[in-house]
């Protein structure tokens, strides 16, 4: 939480660890995310996916206080992120690697007391022979295919799956799963189409509990929730579905230092490629982020910052190290060296960057770099 004190009269960033700006991730906004997830798909219970350090976002710190308000089922994409996330939980969360284990790695994930989801054949196979060889029943989830072509069981193996499990009596599969590609879409004909094969696999491997939704599909109604749903975007602050008010609050907050501000003539060109060319005096502030940040490049000319509900605009390209925008809209003199914009915050989501940038939030929490100050509230 030290490292950093902003001046309130003046909005500028005293800061004695080199960061050029500030990157909040409230975790009491995370938590009644979670809350109000889990009350939608109660009496399912809602896990949390921490993959990709959280979003982005910190899985350590992200973890510990979804356990704190009671989940204890952990999601990863990855046996190395399973690893490094155990030793900050508890002995009783449940950290699942949702795309399996590679070759190798299965009798570490057994002695971590680690759960694979099993997405093929050759995945189950290997995870059985690991569990005869240590001679101890081992947990699994199998995930299954209906629809999306990425991982899972694909329809063809299903037999084979199913043989394999009544032949051997040394796995506890917790629950069978699937992933939705259009949740996001409330009204697109793919969750109905996957709703369907889900139930067929139902059918076909019966006694088994079922885990389905995503942050999207927890929003389709209760014939998508299974015992256990799986948010990830929404715990986040993310939109989980297009087209409709986002029910999620933010968790994340970016606000960039000012580098320098200069008043520049009709004519000027701005930034690499001189692009941008100025219509009218202009006067300009560089922030010191850009793409290696996580401002996207796409946002060149296209995306915006704010100060004090202000907006102003980006002009040129976006940089590897910093963004140039235009403070014309302000009186002269409120923004100067050291002042703080926001980037995310009150007047801007990570969904309004990802509209302007072309790209999905996803993509704008994953980036966000590692030279601002993180603190945690």
């Amino acid at each position: 939480m030290d490292g950093g004190i902003v001046d309130s009269r003046t909005s500028k960033l005293t800061i004695d660890r080199g960061a050029c700006g500030y990157l909040t991730i409230d975790l009491t906004a995370l938590c009644r995310n979670y809350d109000k997830l889990c009350s939608i798909v109660a009496p399912a219970r809602a896990a949390a996916v921490v993959k990709a350090d959280a979003y982005g976002l910190g899985a350590n710190q992200v973890s510990k206080a979804l356990y704190g308000r009671g989940s204890r089922h952990f999601f990863v994409a990855h046996f190395v992120e399973a690893l490094r996330l155990r030793p900050h939980l508890p002995r009783d969360a449940s950290i699942f690697v949702l795309n399996g284990l590679l070759p190798g790695n299965e009798t570490a994930c057994a002695e971590g007391g680690f759960v694979p989801v099993i997405n093929s054949l050759d995945q189950l196979q290997q995870w059985s022979e690991t569990a005869r060889s240590l001679k101890r029943r081992l947990p699994a989830a199998l995930q299954f295919d209906t629809g999306m072509s990425r991982l899972g069981i694909p329809p063809e193996e299903r037999g084979a799956v199913a043989a394999h499990l009544t032949a051997a009596d040394h796995l506890d599969i917790l629950f069978v799963m699937s992933h939705l590609a259009s949740a996001d879409e409330a009204e697109s004909i793919q969750n109905a189409d996957q709703l369907a094969e889900m139930r067929r696999v139902a059918e076909e491997f019966p006694g088994y509990d079922l885990s389905f939704a995503n942050s999207g599909g927890i929003f389709l109604g209760g014939d998508f929730h299974g015992v256990l749903a799986r948010p990830g975007i929404a715990l986040y602050g993310g939109a989980p579905t297009g087209g409709v008010r986002n029910p999620m609050e933010p968790v994340v907050r970016l606000e960039v230092a000012v580098v320098q501000t200069r008043t520049v003539p009709t004519g000027a060109r701005v930034g690499y490629g001189g692009v941008h060319v100025t219509k009218t005096e202009t006067r300009l502030a560089t922030i010191a982020a850009g793409y290696a940040d996580g401002l996207p490049r796409s946002l060149s000319d296209r995306g915006s910052v704010y100060y004090n509900g202000v907006r102003l605009p980006i002009v040129g390209r976006v940089s590897m190290d910093s963004t140039t925008i235009d403070i014309s809209a302000l009186p002269e003199g409120t923004l100067s060296f050291g002042s703080l914009v926001e980037v995310l915050g009150d007047h801007q989501t990570i969904d309004d960057i990802a509209r302007d940038a072309g790209l999905i939030s996803y993509e704008i929490l994953t980036s966000l770099g590692h030279r601002f100050h993180r603190q945690y509230r």
